[in-house]
């Protein structure tokens, strides 16, 4: 057979490599053998960039001389922002900026200062280098815009968190696609849902609120809503209630309109204080005889299939709250003492809404239980620790019950249910009752709702800020001013909103997990000149060994 020529074989090569070439034009495919996909769109996401036919710009602030961690999630949003504008249907412009390059000290500040007004925040890092550590401002930021929107979007989440360095950072990439398609989606929609937090029966107020209502503002429509004043039509165009610790018993009248809003698809998160317990009325010398807290709303929730129960719980598990242990030239000491009953709440990981989310910190919350109600589907999401025990009420609290030690023996138990999802279709409270007063005609004669879904949970500070002596402002929400460590009441709060305003359910793309495969520093440490000698002089003496042996084998070869 005879040979075909070496240029002929070359040819069918690069007429291959050409058409490969060619065809890339054309078709896109990212080939992902990653253990955990990191590098593949979900299907949501590929649908969401189809529907979209607007034009988009993203701008990342993420980009000069950065730290190698930093440096990571600037690679992460090149590589899926790459995929985005393959998948789009119209045009997305990725443009990666460093907005105070070259600027003196002056005209930094006004970029910082403007920036912050369109909502895009500098993050002071320390950097280390051989002069020692330099600190370095950087915007782990990004812009979205769109027919003439601008929507802000955060790149590095859990900042405040308990978690470590790499551990936030991970965090930061795994929610990454979370993160761009929900703003994505919220940009090319133009909607901005609507969330009341209801006030007319003493719920949490305003300035208690402020972080809550802050952080939905920029994405949502956030206003107060007066059950007593509030009318059909008003209650057509809210999306989702927050019920925040009410103190006053509800009307049947206020009872009608919530059940109404349920009976139309509506959301409702329920954070209720069964018991009547505060901290602040402790410290009298007689402390406080905690009881029922009377809010007329058994019968409803128990028809929806949740009971919060009577009682309060406490845990081994705890947060620590400031004791005065006397004073010293004039100036009064404070300890941190644990406060059982302030437990930290663990998330059920099973559901999506609490996966991935810190410790949750509460104040004398209440068990939470399910009834059986057909067509409801419900999920534990918080619980406490194996480490706690319920008492009934009413009970008399002190604070000298800092100074009990508890018995451990008493502190083991199941963990208890202090929150609970609730999804599906619910009966009607008001089926075949008579109309409350004020209700002229029904809003509504459903015998059930439509498909919707609630959170009850039996704490109601859960999405309370606290609030500075000295000047009254807020601290953000889940930070502990005490402590100074931050919960995720926060990252829970915008968990749920997005799960009930999302039709899409694009919470589930935060259960992507990236695995980050880190070195072992301290086996790296004792293992250092090994592995120098194996990168560095190992490949030296092979190269001089290769070049003695060719040297005398050549000399042997042709010496003959």
């Amino acid at each position: 057979m005879k040979k075909q020529p070496k240029w002929i074989n070359l040819t069918l090569v690069l007429a291959v490599l050409i058409a490969l070439n060619l065809a890339g034009q054309f078709f896109y495919h990212r080939f992902d053998f990653t253990a955990d996909k990191r590098f593949s769109l979900s299907d949501k996401t590929k649908t969401i960039l189809q529907r979209n036919d607007k034009p988009i710009i993203i701008t990342v602030f993420l980009d000069g001389q950065l730290p190698p961690a930093f440096k990571r999630l600037q690679a992460a949003v090149k590589d899926l922002l790459a995929d985005y504008r393959a998948y789009s249907k119209a045009e997305i412009k990725v443009v990666f900026v460093d907005p105070i390059a070259g600027l003196n000290q002056a005209d930094q500040d006004t970029v910082i200062n403007n920036l912050y007004q369109q909502g895009i925040e500098a993050t002071n890092i320390s950097v280390k280098t051989e002069s020692g550590l330099t600190q370095k401002l950087v915007f782990p930021m990004a812009m979205m815009e769109s027919g003439g929107k601008q929507l802000p979007i955060k790149l590095f989440q859990n900042l405040e968190a308990g978690a470590g360095y790499e551990d936030n950072f991970n965090r930061s990439i795994e929610n990454l696609e979370y993160t761009f398609t929900s703003s994505l989606k919220k940009i090319i929609s133009g909607e901005n849902p609507r969330i009341g937090f209801t006030e007319s029966n003493g719920e949490l107020s305003d300035l208690q609120l402020y972080d809550a209502r802050f952080i939905l503002s920029s994405s949502y429509e956030v206003g107060r809503v007066d059950l007593n004043t509030i009318e059909k039509d008003g209650l057509d165009k809210i999306k989702l209630l927050i019920i925040a610790k009410p103190k006053k018993p509800f009307t049947e009248t206020e009872k009608y309109k919530i059940n109404y809003f349920v009976m139309n698809g509506g959301r409702v998160v329920w954070t209720i204080d069964q018991v009547h317990a505060e901290l602040d009325s402790l410290k009298g010398r007689n402390g406080q005889m905690v009881s029922n807290n009377n809010l007329n709303l058994d019968d409803m929730l128990f028809m929806y299939g949740a009971r919060i129960n009577y009682n309060v719980i406490a845990d081994r598990n705890c947060v620590d709250i400031p004791v005065s242990t006397g004073r010293v030239a004039g100036q009064s000491q404070m300890q941190l003492v644990p406060w059982l009953y302030y437990p930290i709440l663990l998330p059920d990981t099973v559901h999506s809404v609490v996966k991935k989310l810190d410790d949750i910190k509460s104040e004398f919350p209440s068990t939470v239980d399910t009834i059986g109600v057909k067509n409801v589907k419900k999920s534990y999401i918080l619980t406490t620790s194996a480490f706690n025990k319920v008492f009934n009420v009413p009970k008399l609290f002190t604070l000298q019950m800092v100074a009990e030690e508890p018995d451990p023996k008493t502190f083991q138990n199941p963990p208890q249910n202090v929150g609970l999802m609730l999804e599906g279709s619910f009966p009607s409270v008001f089926q075949g009752r008579p109309l409350p007063a004020g209700i002229k005609e029904p809003f509504t004669l459903a015998s059930s709702s439509k498909p919707t879904k609630m959170i009850v949970i039996g704490d109601g500070d859960l999405f309370k800020n606290q609030i500075a002596e000295k000047d009254g402002s807020p601290f953000p929400l889940g930070f502990d001013r005490f402590t100074q460590r931050t919960y995720g009441n926060k990252a829970l709060l915008l968990n749920i909103v997005d799960y009930f305003t999302d039709e899409d359910n694009l919470i589930d793309l935060r259960n992507k997990e990236v695995k980050i495969r880190l070195l072992d520093k301290a086996k790296l440490k004792i293992e250092k000149t090994k592995w120098q000698f194996v990168n560095i002089v190992a490949p030296m003496l092979l190269l001089i060994f290769f070049a003695i042996f060719q040297h005398y084998y050549r000399k042997y070869k042709y010496a003959k």
